[in-house]
């Protein structure tokens, strides 16, 4: 799958393609500094960077500067990149960690500008990399595979997964030396599935779909033991894919056979669901541009000035067709990974709770809508107090007691959703998901994150049976406290020790 041809031009910036072989870079834009280094070192040991090769050891302070000549080099001289890397080759002295830490910090800082050539010639210098087994490569792929845009079906973007994808399974033995681009790659690729599967394209895109079913069944037949360093979020992606074929058969085998798998102790799929997925994973499916504008939001956007921050932030991330897949990872994201120190909760700035009420109402198909309801309960099903993190529930609770009176429909939609789970979302566990559930509840009022359920049970404008079915999640102890005859719905809501008024938009 090729790029040529394929060109980056947003519409609405001039560029001075002149000034930069790397990146674009508008007129009015600086300089990248890390591109003034690689094209300075480029400029001074040009002369060198051609057979033959100087025979003299560099100096350490030469040492780095010629590794930044060769890696701009590559990155833009293609039809010399073969001789450039000989050149490093013979030159190495740390493992490649220093050339492979300049390509990390590019790719990370400013992959969405690369141009066509260095976006090509990044990917196969990475392939070459990995076969030398150098420091820092497997950073290097986590970093790219964070890069592929969630909901983005445009050619660069497909044809970033499908390198990626080649990399790995033509290095099969390298990864599984790799535990985390292992698993980090089968995060990425069960995700990306669920997407592109739907789609109806040529060869191209067939091929594509096809190289990332074979990889994700071949880790998960082969290398189980490590896939369940994923957690329950495993389970959550695998659930998306059972319509594909070779996806069904690993689902009635994670259900009904277990030990297929041939891990020593792992019998039932309860223990996978009992596993809390590590933060870094949900990273993942969040480009470093994205968490950028993610914590910018989360840490300085203060309340009544948010409508204009997620007008930016929604005209930057979810503007495109397809792009309403990706609200579910924002919400594992800013659920599991985004945990605000106390000076910020109880501080004047937006809460998670507020964005992910916002996020939903950006949902406008329900397949979209019910996968981002799920992102947002996903830790209350299985809840243990002794494995879980209570910042991960938090956001839910929040945004259905904030969300009465005023949007109560929320608060509705949100709780019979929460009981749609219980019943249904594996009904062979379901005493067990009760209580996870129960024991979410419990602590978020233990904690002080609400005072009580008071507000839920005893509002009007919620459905009775809603209210009847939450209470019997209430420990016997707290039953004499809830009621049913009085209507808290008009009044205000202590947080995490502060006063929100409800009606905040």
């Amino acid at each position: 799958m090729s790029m040529r041809g394929f060109v980056w031009l947003p519409r609405d910036h001039a560029f001075n393609m002149n000034s930069s072989k790397l990146l674009r870079v508008t007129a009015y834009e600086a300089e990248n500094p890390t591109e003034v280094s690689l094209r300075e070192a480029f400029s001074i040991f040009q002369p060198q960077l051609k057979p033959p090769f100087p025979l003299s050891i560099p100096s350490p302070s030469e040492y780095l500067q010629l590794n930044r000549a060769i890696a701009f080099g590559i990155l833009t001289e293609p039809h010399f990149a073969k001789t450039h890397l000989t050149h490093l080759h013979a030159i190495v002295i740390d493992g490649y960690k220093f050339f492979t830490t300049t390509l990390l910090k590019l790719c990370n800082d400013s992959y969405p500008k690369l141009l066509e050539t260095p976006r090509i010639q990044i990917l196969w210098l990475t392939s070459n990399l990995v076969q030398v087994a150098a420091i820092h490569v497997d950073s290097l792929i986590v970093s790219l595979l964070r890069q592929i845009i969630g909901g983005d079906f445009s050619e660069s973007n497909l044809w970033l997964c499908a390198e990626l994808v080649k990399i790995l399974s033509d290095n099969w033995d390298w990864i599984l030396d790799e535990p985390l681009v292992l698993t980090s790659a089968l995060f990425v690729y069960l995700r990306l599935l669920a997407d592109h599967y739907r789609l109806s394209g040529g060869v191209k895109l067939d091929s594509l779909k096809r190289m990332e079913i074979d990889f994700c069944i071949k880790a998960l037949r082969e290398c189980f033991s490590l896939c369940l360093q994923i957690g329950r979020d495993l389970v959550r992606l695998l659930q998306d894919l059972v319509h594909i074929p070779e996806f069904r058969d690993v689902w009635k085998d994670l259900l009904f056979d277990p030990r297929k798998f041939q891990v020593l102790g792992f019998t039932d799929i309860l223990e996978l669901y009992r596993r809390r997925t590590p933060t870094h994973y949900f990273l993942l499916r969040i480009t470093p541009e994205m968490e950028a504008h993610l914590r910018f939001l989360l840490t300085y956007v203060k309340w009544g000035s948010q409508k204009r921050y997620q007008a930016w932030f929604a005209k930057k991330h979810l503007c495109w067709p397809g792009s309403e897949t990706v609200i579910t990872d924002i919400i594992r994201f800013i659920c599991c990974s985004h945990h605000p120190p106390n000076e910020i909760i109880q501080s004047n700035v937006i809460s998670r709770w507020a964005v992910i009420g916002w996020l939903l109402k950006c949902c406008r198909r329900n397949y979209f809508e019910a996968n981002a309801k799920l992102a947002l309960f996903y830790d209350w099903l299985f809840f243990d107090e002794k494995m879980d993190n209570i910042m991960n529930i938090e956001p839910a609770m929040l945004l259905m007691v904030n969300s009465v009176p005023k949007y109560v429909d929320i608060t509705h939609t949100l709780l019979e959703f929460l009981f749609l789970l219980v019943d249904n979302y594996d009904v062979s566990k379901k005493e067990a998901i009760v209580r996870g559930v129960s024991a979410a509840l419990n602590l978020l009022v233990r904690k002080g994150v609400v005072d009580s359920l008071e507000p839920l049970t005893s509002c009007s404008l919620l459905s009775l049976l809603l209210r009847e079915r939450l209470i019997t999640f209430l420990p016997r102890s707290d039953l004499g406290v809830v009621t049913t005859s009085s209507d808290m719905c008009s009044q205000r809501m202590v947080t995490n020790g502060k006063v929100a008024p409800v009606s905040k938009e």
